[in-house]
């Protein structure tokens, strides 16, 4: 069943990533942990001083990779991104050179990744996981894991984030952004929009419920 879902995710995935003609980004260069530790003192209000967000609607970075935050950090310092909250961060961030939002970003990414709790409702587990692991052809929706991982790690080389143990509020609010096309930032966002176009508010729920209870094994 596991080889079924794989399959079918890959091919799905696959359609929305060429539809969207988006190229894979050259690698980055790695970041200096220790001295993105002295970075983070601005982000820590908000993401916590590990990077686990006790707020549902903020997203924590811990163990998140790189390639992702770095990229998220320069959409925001470039104006691409937008968010109420970041906005107070913009001026901070503005200060900063690239290799140093490369330090934040490996801060971050070597701390431990945070592990959730999903709400114990079996239908909406069940509903949950289906759409995460195959999708539903029928509705035109790809599976998660061709890009995420089956355990929600994501793809590190290629900059697709850690979904596992991520705040439930965050990502309810970040499925609705790419839907109604609101976020935008990046090449990657139209491969977002693409898979989310027909996502009903209850499976956005129940995905965001099984990605926060997603564990790296």
């Amino acid at each position: 069943m596991l080889k079924t879902y794989l399959i079918i995710g890959l091919s799905m995935t696959s359609l929305a990533i060429s539809s969207a003609e988006v190229k894979m980004p050259d690698l980055l260069a790695a970041g200096d942990a220790q001295a993105g530790a002295g970075l983070v003192a601005t982000c820590s209000a908000c993401h916590g001083a590990e990077g686990q967000s006790i707020n549902s609607d903020w997203p924590s970075l811990a163990g998140q990779n790189q390639r992702y935050i770095h990229d998220q950090l320069k959409y925001f310092q470039q104006g691409d991104r937008e968010n109420a909250l970041m906005m107070a961060v913009i001026p901070y961030l503005n200060t900063l050179s690239d290799s140093q939002l490369l330090d934040i970003a490996a801060f971050y990414s070597s701390k431990s990744p945070a592990v959730g709790q999903a709400k114990d409702d079996a239908e909406l587990l069940a509903l949950g996981e289906s759409l995460y692991r195959a999708g539903d052809l029928e509705r035109g929706i790809p599976a998660c894991t061709a890009c995420h991982s089956v355990n929600g790690a994501g793809n590190a080389q290629a900059g697709f984030p850690r979904v596992s143990g991520q705040q439930k509020g965050y990502l309810i609010t970040t499925l609705k952004e790419y839907r109604n096309l609101s976020r935008n930032a990046g090449d990657y966002s139209l491969v977002m929009q693409s898979a989310s176009q027909n996502l009903k508010d209850s499976d956005i729920e129940a995905l965001a419920n099984y990605m926060h209870g997603l564990y790296q094994q």
